[in-house]
């Protein structure tokens, strides 16, 4: 199979084009159409020459992840199921209309993308790696799922505005119905898969969807999550783009995050909390470190004084996420209460904190989970690497 095109970079691109003999405006015409106009074949690009596109068809495949099936509805979370170019299975998670979570403003759409086939890391409470790791995402598999949703989205039938009229009685006709050129606005990288461990093809692929040429999506509306890889948190600290970075920590000491995350043991919390000094240090930005709250394993109230001491020590906030429950997984999600007063502790200590009351917890809502029940209705259980 050919590399795909939005796998490459635009230094790439141009000096193939440069190599064809190619003006340089071509080239930008090219990126219109893969990122704006979110093209899924070469026969769209008509104002490339058919030349143009003969050569482009045979140096370069031109795929858009294949939606499989979507659960939820327009006003509400939005989980979609791709399938890719090898059959493999992916999720991606569309969130509506939220007050921020990562970034300043209120987030109109916010788009939880995956950046593996399955996750080699072994969280016990996440479906992710039940079906273990299968690969890496390829930059043009991590940018297609922005691409692809907002295909979808431009697709939908949009209900025209109600008319209107003028003071004499004369009606106003209505303005045609607008599909918006760019529905998600906010990117957060915490779908299946560990994004530092395909760190390679994630940060090609960040910079393709924050770029003008592509989809013009600002930094610091990208938030790049992560279970705690060291090393890599040190060197996006050194990147000059302003990602947001936000930690999974789900155990506010080693002896309780080391139950459900086995990282722990390779970078137990001094080393992971020494890289995050680092980062704000660099960054001067702040931090979240995300919480999900799992019934008898790290809700308990002696969790609250060391997450508080460490979100004080990194000036992070913290994001509680009520556990979603994983079929054959034994972990359950605590009660409302048990979750309302681990929060109001936390705003005890005054710590800067938000309990998520999740939007989507009756659609698979934990990653991994429709991958894993289309697998088993499909009959080949797992995909082989």
């Amino acid at each position: 199979m050919l590399p795909d095109i939005r796998s490459q970079t635009r230094e790439t691109l141009a000096a193939q084009f440069a190599a064809w003999g190619q003006p340089s405006y071509r080239l930008d015409q090219l990126l219109g159409w893969l990122y704006a106009r979110r093209a899924a074949s070469w026969d769209v690009m008509s104002n490339l020459s058919k030349a143009l596109r003969e050569e482009l068809a045979k140096t370069w495949s031109l795929h858009l992840p294949e939606l499989v099936t979507k659960q939820g509805s327009s006003d509400t979370t939005q989980k979609f199921l791709w399938r890719l170019a090898d059959g493999a299975l992916i999720e991606s998670v569309l969130i509506p209309a939220n007050p921020a979570l990562y970034g300043d403003d209120s987030d109109r759409h916010t788009l939880c993308i995956s950046t593996q086939v399955g996750c080699a890391y072994g969280c016990r409470f996440c479906a992710s790696g039940l079906d273990g790791f299968k690969r890496n995402l390829e930059i043009s598999e991590i940018v297609g799922q922005i691409l692809a949703v907002e295909r979808w989205a431009a697709s939908q039938p949009v209900e025209p505005a109600p008319a209107t009229t003028a003071a004499d009685g004369t009606p106003i006709p209505a303005p045609p119905p607008r599909v918006p050129e760019r529905i998600v606005n906010n990117i957060v990288v915490m779908g299946m898969g560990e994004p530092m461990a395909n760190y390679d093809h994630l940060m090609p692929a960040l910079r393709a969807l924050n770029a003008t040429w592509g989809c013009g999506i600002g930094a610091r509306k990208i938030t790049i999550s992560t279970s705690g890889v060291v090393p890599r948190i040190r060197e996006l600290a050194r990147d000059p783009l302003q990602f947001r970075l936000a930690i999974s920590l789900h155990g506010a000491t080693d002896a309780v995050r080391g139950q459900i995350m086995p990282i722990n043991r390779k970078y137990p919390l001094a080393e992971l909390t020494a890289a995050c000094e680092d980062y704000v240090k660099q960054k001067g930005k702040m931090i979240t470190l995300e919480y999900i709250l799992i019934a008898g394993v790290n809700d308990g109230l002696d969790q609250v004084l060391p997450l508080a001491n460490l979100a004080h020590r990194l000036h992070a906030k913290v994001n509680l996420i009520p556990y979603n429950k994983v079929e054959d997984l034994p972990w359950e999600r605590p009660s409302d209460e048990a979750c309302e007063t681990f929060t109001d502790q936390l705003d005890q200590h005054e710590v800067v904190v938000t309990l998520r009351r999740e939007k989507g917890h009756d659609i698979d809502a934990a990653c991994g989970q429709l991958r894993l029940k289309t697998e088993k209705q499909e009959g080949y259980g797992s995909l082989e690497a």
